[in-house]
């Protein structure tokens, strides 16, 4: 199997992948191993899980079977169908594991039904995936020029984060005549290179050099980096620092403040002036790398960022002490991180059960993991649960443990536990981690939704806006989860006006009730229906409520005159004669408005008039009456402006134009008064005798008149001789004679014209025009007869 994968990933990416299984069995407990190249390609092939159990195919699926990583990070995963074991995802070991060696994984098998755990470790194998890379792009060395061949100058070194072969192995330096480079082995393992003066310096023929150098790993092919050394050549300083110690050992606790001193060291230089002078540095570029820094002057190691012991242990501080003629020296400090019981313990949470039917007997609720980074009695943990619940910790597996039942559940009693699992650490002092977890104990469907009212009264404003939110009902379940989750509907009524679903809507969820349509109060003004609640349990329960829909009117009807009408083909004339006396009736405004209450109350006002103060109109019933004695003055034709309006919020209205026309000889009608009228209740219509008494009384007033305006006319112009002739006015007079029963005006039923003309000589003039009314004249004739008065007046033809 492994000759034929390599082969594969060969001819694809001309990468070997090797996958080797290691099956080891550690003191105490067996543990399976297996190994990995890191990048590996998701979904590759790790094991046959299996086979490698011991189980029967098929097993694994039947039985439940999950890979469980600390902090359950899934870097392995099981194939649905074959349960073989492969890589989740890439995994890089560098980022995993950093520099430990080896880099392995543990992790474990878990088998549900029934519980098992199995342990195993994936190993990761390091590959050539870095380069090795310098810290510095270039290196700069003074060298006096005194120096003797030989001599050795310390390089700095590039940094390569595989391991193993594939870390760095060799330095080279590009071909020059006066250095080559040596590479060396330092105490951690790691290579560094080292610059022989090969040939001696001479500043006056070249001052500087610039030389390349390369750091080669091991790999296959190798990898390889690298920077430029600047070399300066200066004049003569035979003496190059000294530390008093090569190599300097400390130890610090990882809680250590900050600026805190680690160790001073020390270095000494023959030279004299700026020769002996001597510069500490941190020579690796760790002030980039590791958390110390150097004073430049007294060499004192002081701690500018925390450190971790859980993450590095140990520190090689490379030192170097440089003169002022550019000698320098060095020296190792080795900082050993000692450990503080600064980590809480961790406890990985694997859930089996988030339910637990009631009376069920000991039940797995939870399996869990534990660990702390620390060590020794700082990394020792003990787990429990608080006394009192029907629960235990049972320890099964190097730190796992699993939450089981003491005794069957009864909902009745308690629905729900909380349970909070405590893992204390042995340090000083004492570390804990909590973890809380809620056991649910499952109901059944024994309670139906119950309303908060059994009845429901909503308020809708006529003219609303479809889908307008009208009220809510709310029903509540007592049971749990499914059995008390509540749907909303409506119920119609079984004879309904109006189809109830073009009217409300519910929402199911929330029991919210929305208008479908704009209401009008005019067509309706209140409804009602049942509204239902179910539960979602088997079997299902419900219950109902009543809600009652008033709507509430709204002021959107303007005011609509009935009389005088607006539309008809002419326009309404009333007449009035010059000798009416001040409250004389002259006509009634008649309108209605369709909304009820204060939206429905008119008032009535004047809004223009010809004649400003001649005419006034009572607010409440509309009737138009002269306010003042008329005059010659006054233009024969009024025209007046009524103004209806309502008390609505805000307030409509609408206006009617009345033409008044005064007459002069016009005598007042006789106007009984109202405990007359209704004394007076004949059998005989009384509208229709004032209608025919009032045509007769006109005409003969018109014809009178017309009489005497000859008369006059022919008058003026005998004395005046022919010396000239006396104006005549000229125009066209329409009228309309109303008559309101008895309020002293005609019905604009009759309707004359009269015009005056005047001519030349003849004097001629036309009038009383009939525009005879649309009832029958059969009709008129038989009240003329039943009315003497009528029969005593004058009749035009």
């Amino acid at each position: 199997m492994e000759m034929m994968q390599m082969k594969l990933h060969q001819n694809k990416r001309q990468v070997m992948i090797f996958i080797t299984l290691i099956l080891s069995w550690e003191a105490g407990s067996e543990s399976i191993r297996y190994s990995v190249l890191e990048e590996t390609e998701s979904g590759t092939f790790v094991a046959n899980l299996t086979k490698d159990l011991g189980l029967r195919m098929g097993e694994l699926a039947a039985r439940g079977a999950r890979v469980v990583f600390k902090g359950n990070r899934q870097h392995l995963r099981l194939d649905p169908d074959t349960c073989d074991l492969l890589l989740n995802d890439k995994l890089d070991r560098e980022e995993l594991c950093g520099s430990t060696e080896p880099c392995v994984l543990p992790f474990q098998v878990l088998l549900e039904n029934p519980f098992q755990l199995f342990q195993a470790d994936l190993q990761l194998t390091d590959i050539n995936d870095h380069s090795p890379e310098f810290l510095e792009r270039e290196m700069l060395l003074k060298i006096p020029e005194s120096v003797q061949t030989g001599t050795v100058f310390p390089l700095k070194i590039a940094q390569d984060f595989d391991i193993g072969s594939n870390t760095v192995q060799n330095y080279t330096i590009s071909p020059n005549s006066h250095f080559h480079v040596v590479t060396h082995h330092r105490g951690d393992g790691r290579k560094y290179p080292e610059l022989v003066l090969d040939k001696a310096l001479d500043r006056e023929q070249q001052p500087e050099l610039s030389l390349i150098l390369t750091a080669l790993d091991g790999g296959a092919p190798p990898r390889s980096g690298t920077t430029t050394v600047h070399i300066e050549v200066v004049d003569i300083n035979d003496n190059a620092p000294e530390f008093l110690q090569s190599v300097y050992e400390v130890q610090i606790p990882e809680n250590s403040p900050l600026n805190s001193l680690v160790v001073a060291v020390s270095a000494r230089d023959l030279d004299a002036g700026t020769y002996g002078k001597v510069a500490y540095a941190l020579f690796q570029g760790d002030e980039v790398t590791q958390p110390f820094v150097i004073d430049e002057i007294t060499g004192e190691i002081s701690l500018k960022r925390a450190l971790d012991f859980e993450a590095t242990r140990f520190y090689n501080v490379e030192i170097a002490a440089t003169d002022g003629g550019g000698l320098s020296g060095k020296c190792t400090v080795v900082i050993e991180v000692v450990d503080v019981n600064d980590n809480a313990p961790e406890l990985t949470m694997s859930r089996l059960i988030s339910s637990i039917p009631e009376n069920s007997p000991e039940t797995v609720v939870a399996v869990f993991s534990v660990s702390d980074p620390d060590s020794g009695e700082n990394g020792k943990m003990v787990s429990s649960i608080h006394n009192g619940l029907p629960f235990f910790l049972k320890p099964t597996f190097k730190n796992f443990y699993t939450l089981v039942t003491e005794r069957p559940l009864d909902r009745e009693e308690r629905a729900e536990y909380n349970i909070t699992i405590t893992v204390t650490d042995m340090g000083t002092p004492r570390l804990k981690t909590e973890h809380n977890i809620t056991v649910l104990v499952s109901d059944v469907n024994d309670n139906a939704p119950a309303f908060t009212q059994t009845s429901y009264t909503l308020w809708v404003r006529e003219n609303n806006s479809p889908a307008l939110h009208i009220g809510s009902v709310s029903a509540t379940d007592t049971d749990a989860g499914a059995n008390a989750q509540v749907t909303y509907s409506l119920l119609p009524p079984p004879d309904p006006i109006v189809p109830l679903a073009s009217l409300v809507s519910i929402n199911p969820d929330n029991g919210h009730l929305f208008a479908l349509t704009s209401l009008d109060y005019e067509a309706l003004r209140a409804f009602e229906f049942h509204v239902g609640a179910t539960d979602r349990g088997s079997p299902a329960l419900s219950s109902q409520a009543l809600v009652r829909v008033l709507v509430a009117d709204a002021n959107d009807n303007a005011p609509f005159v009935l009389y005088p009408l607006q539309n008809a083909s002419a326009p309404c004339t009333e007449l009035v004669p010059r000798a009416a006396e001040p409250g004389y009736l002259v006509t009634k405004v008649v309108a209605v408005d369709g909304d009820a209450g204060q939206n429905a109350w008119l008032s009535y006002q004047l809004l223009k008039a010809t004649e400003p103060g001649l005419f006034g109109v009572w607010a409440h019933n509309g009737e138009v009456r002269t306010a003042r004695l008329l005059s010659e003055r006054d233009a024969p034709k009024q025209r007046l402006v009524v103004l209806v309006k309502d008390n609505g919020e805000p307030p409509l209205s609408a206006s009617v134009t009345l033409h008044v026309l005064l007459v002069d000889g016009f005598s007042q009608p006789y106007l009984p008064p109202p405990e007359a009228e209704a004394a007076a209740a004949a059998p005989a219509d009384p509208l229709t005798v004032y209608l025919v008494v009032a045509l007769a009384s006109v005409s003969s007033l018109f014809l009178f008149s017309v009489l005497v305006f000859v008369a006059v006319r022919l008058c003026r112009r005998g004395g005046a001789g022919s010396a000239g002739r006396c104006p005549v006015p000229e125009g066209h007079f329409p009228g309309h004679l109303v008559d309101v029963s008895g309020t002293g005006t005609l019905s604009q039923s009759y309707q004359y014209e009269v015009c005056l003309t005047g001519g030349t000589g003849t004097g001629e003039f036309k009038c009383l025009k009939p525009i005879l009314p649309t009832f029958p004249l059969q009709d008129t004739v038989r009240e003329i007869k039943e009315n003497p008065t009528v029969r005593n007046s004058f009749l035009f033809n």
